[in-house]
């Protein structure tokens, strides 16, 4: 059994924000099905092979209905869906589920239990309620873009959609413990989250600079905003991570590398004073770097417990031979490609398993037993299809 099994999660999410929170529950076993509307809806379709590689990945181990919630009889339907459902998760703007009637309200009429997730950009209310929210806008707003990229060359949004991912991960935890929380009660409960709040949780510490002591972060590119040497250093063959925070690790770290002279040096005897001298810090480490390769640096400093790594790309990635250990490229068998690969779960159990997967599913895929098991035979099916309300 998986863990989630008993639960039946209605998926109305697009794009990535909510479908990053749905991917949780589908994976661990809940019964997903996603409502699509009737025809094409051109922000969610899979174009070309990237969005159709990403589409395999959100999308997975679902099952697809459509449903024309502008139609009375669709909303009928909905409704009886609601009935014997846990979850519905939503990431339209805020005034559409409204205009529809199918918000919180308006489900928990229908069934007390239900936990209603929303997702939005900036909030279900307050003065930027009605505005479109994207993961850009809200890296912008959050404070993230004015911490990214090197300092001189401008604010520099993050290389993953870190906003929407956040807040779908928030999404999901959030629905977990409103269900826990209903084992207590008995009721269901509306839970909201938003890119922005999300942004600004991923903030933390840099947040905390301003908070607690009114310093505005700025950028520091590779390098650490306030510990130093943590950074990008050039090797002979390309360039390593390292990460030598605190007196004991310097002292290893300089040891490694052979340059103990620094260790004496009145400019980094603390780590403040290191921080404050960075330039000349780092320029006397990348001085010793620079002469042996990636793999040599990387070997001779975990043997003595100095933080590194290589830097790789998308491709070497998936090569290196922990990322395999930790089997994050999980097999999915497609129907028309053959054997390909997602990206795994984060997360491990010591007794559960999210086992096989199943491919994202074509808009509609599983109209007949989705609706079979609402009592609609193929007759009364054909008829909603030929009205335009499936």
């Amino acid at each position: 059994m998986k863990p989630l099994q008993r639960f039946t999660v209605l998926d109305l999410t697009r794009v990535r924000s909510g479908p990053a929170a749905v991917r949780q529950f589908a994976d661990w076993g809940a019964n997903v099905i996603k409502i699509e509307e009737p025809g094409v809806a051109a922000d969610d379709k899979p174009g070309g092979s990237a969005q159709f590689a990403d589409y395999q990945n959100t999308h997975r181990n679902k099952r697809s209905i459509t449903l024309n919630l502008k139609h009375p009889k669709g909303k009928a339907l909905f409704m009886e869906l609601v009935k014997n459902a846990d979850v519905v998760v939503e990431n339209y703007r805020p005034s559409v589920k409204h205009k529809l009637g199918i918000d919180y309200e308006s489900l928990k009429a229908v069934n007390p239990r239900i936990v209603y997730a929303s997702v939005s950009g900036f909030g279900q209310d307050g003065p930027y309620v009605d505005r479109p929210g994207l993961d850009q806008i809200a890296q912008g707003i959050s404070g993230l873009m004015s911490v990214t990229g090197e300092p001189g060359r401008g604010p520099m949004r993050a290389g993953i959609p870190v906003a929407d991912l956040t807040a779908g991960l928030f999404c999901a935890i959030g629905i977990l413990i409103a269900l826990l929380e209903r084992e207590q009660s008995g009721e269901g409960q509306w839970v909201q989250t938003s890119l922005l709040q999300a942004g600004l949780w991923m903030m933390d510490f840099q947040a905390m600079r301003w908070l607690m002591n009114r310093e505005v972060p700025g950028q520091s590119g590779n390098d650490h905003p306030t510990s130093s040497p943590t950074g990008v250093f050039p090797t002979r063959n390309g360039h390593m991570n390292i990460a030598a925070m605190g007196n004991d690790i310097f002292m290893r770290l300089c040891k490694v590398i052979g340059a103990e002279e620094l260790l004496t040096d009145e400019r980094f005897l603390t780590v403040p004073l290191r921080a404050k001298n960075r330039p000349a810090l780092n320029a006397a480490i990348a001085d010793k770097t620079r002469l042996k390769d990636t793999e040599e640096w990387i070997a001779l400093m975990n043997e003595q417990g100095v933080p590194c790594g290589p830097i790789l790309s998308m491709d070497q990635t998936f090569e290196n031979e922990q990322v395999r250990h930790l089997k994050m490229a999980a097999p999915l068998a497609h129907p028309k490609l053959g054997e390909i690969s997602v990206v795994g779960q984060a997360v491990k159990f010591s007794r559960s398993e999210f086992g096989d997967l199943t491919p994202a599913p074509e808009r509609g895929e599983h109209n007949g037993a989705v609706y079979t098991e609402l009592g609609i035979g193929p007759e009364d099916l054909e008829r909603l299809r030929q009205e335009g309300v499936i």
